[in-house]
């Protein structure tokens, strides 16, 4: 009897993909990949053991986020880490975005959702953050989940997908790479209190609570910005 769902092969395929995406962006996030390097399909496809399709997928999934970016007849290579204006201009597209995403998820929050953010804060509190992306990748995870839930719940597919296009998780943790995690005792008191304000049914407070979360990052990430500015500069001198 055949027993193939219908769809397998592209099942896999996206699998297959999501696995050689994570695989890149580690080495992106550790520093092995470094801004110019460029990115061969073949090159990578043997090196993973897998066809150039999924490298493919992999690479304009990335080239999305601006993580890589792509030159006729050059290929891929890696993005630059984002100036200081960029940085802010990034914080400051999140600040127009998450705060309504809250509020309008707060709305239209139930159990489920309430739990599944509950138990990204409690995964943040248990996760690591060393100083390579192996030490604090489940760390990012349970960050990027808690905020994509909260995107999702929205229930506005085009402010879902100008956050998704964003890619404001990858590039602040790009600025982690041999440091690890320094914010994440304010960060996880930050979460918890959008999720208080949540589980009240409170729009505006969520909404409040969001922007300050945000506000918290934006700091924190023009500190962590100026180290990686003298990190550079010292090893260039």
């Amino acid at each position: 009897m055949d027993t193939t769902v219908p769809g397998g092969t592209w099942v896999q395929r996206s699998i297959l993909a999501d696995q050689v995406y994570k695989e890149i962006l580690a080495r992106l996030m550790d520093g092995d990949l470094k801004s110019g390097d460029p990115i061969s399909i073949d090159g990578t496809a043997r090196a993973l053991g897998v066809s150039p399709t999924p490298v493919r997928e992999a690479l304009a999934r990335l080239e999305s986020t601006n993580m890589v970016v792509r030159a006729a007849l050059r290929g891929y290579r890696v993005a630059p880490l984002l100036t200081h204006e960029e940085l802010l201009d990034l914080m400051d597209a999140r600040l127009l975005i998450e705060p309504y995403n809250a509020e309008l998820a707060c709305g239209r929050a139930d159990a489920t959702f309430l739990e599944s953010l509950e138990r990204s804060i409690d995964d943040l509190r248990e996760a690591p953050n060393g100083p390579h992306f192996s030490d604090y990748r489940s760390y990012w995870e349970a960050d990027e989940r808690f905020h994509r839930l909260i995107a999702e719940q929205a229930g506005n597919k085009f402010v879902l997908g100008a956050y998704e296009s964003l890619g404001g998780h990858v590039h602040r943790f790009r600025l982690f790479s041999g440091l690890g995690v320094q914010d994440a005792r304010s960060a996880i008191e930050e979460h918890a209190r959008i999720l208080q304000a949540l589980r009240r049914g409170d729009p505006a407070a969520a909404r409040i609570a969001m922007a300050g979360h945000i506000c918290g990052v934006r700091e924190r990430a023009i500190h962590e910005h100026e180290s990686a500015d003298q990190d550079v500069r010292s090893e260039s001198a």
